[in-house]
C-alpha cells in the first residue's frame, strides 16, 4: 500500500464540510488516513475521519493501494476547501 504525507490546507481543518468533501472522495476505495503515526482509520468515514481531529497545518498520512486515489486524496488536502 503506498503512502503520503500531506499538510492539510483548510483553514478550519478537517471539521464537517472539508471532511465532507474528503470522505465522498475516499468512500469505498480503501484508502486509510492517519494523524502524526497514529493508527490508521477509514478515509471514507466522516465519523472517523472528523474524530481525528485535525487541525489546519496538521500533516497527516494517507494510504491506498491505488497511486490515482492517492493523488485525489491528496488534492483535495492540500486545497483550502473552506474558501470553496
Amino acid at each position: 500500500m503506498a503512502e503520503r504525507t500531506v499538510v492539510v490546507a483548510s483553514a478550519q481543518g478537517l471539521h464537517a464540510r472539508p471532511a465532507k468533501l474528503f470522505t465522498q472522495a475516499a468512500a469505498g476505495k480503501g484508502a486509510t488516513i492517519a494523524v502524526d503515526g497514529g493508527n490508521p482509520v477509514d478515509a471514507g468515514s466522516i465519523l472517523r475521519v472528523m474524530a481525528l481531529g485535525v487541525k489546519s497545518g496538521a500533516t497527516v498520512t494517507i494510504a491506498a493501494e491505488d497511486e490515482a486515489v492517492l493523488d485525489e486524496l491528496q488534492t483535495l488536502l492540500e486545497t483550502d476547501l473552506d474558501a470553496q
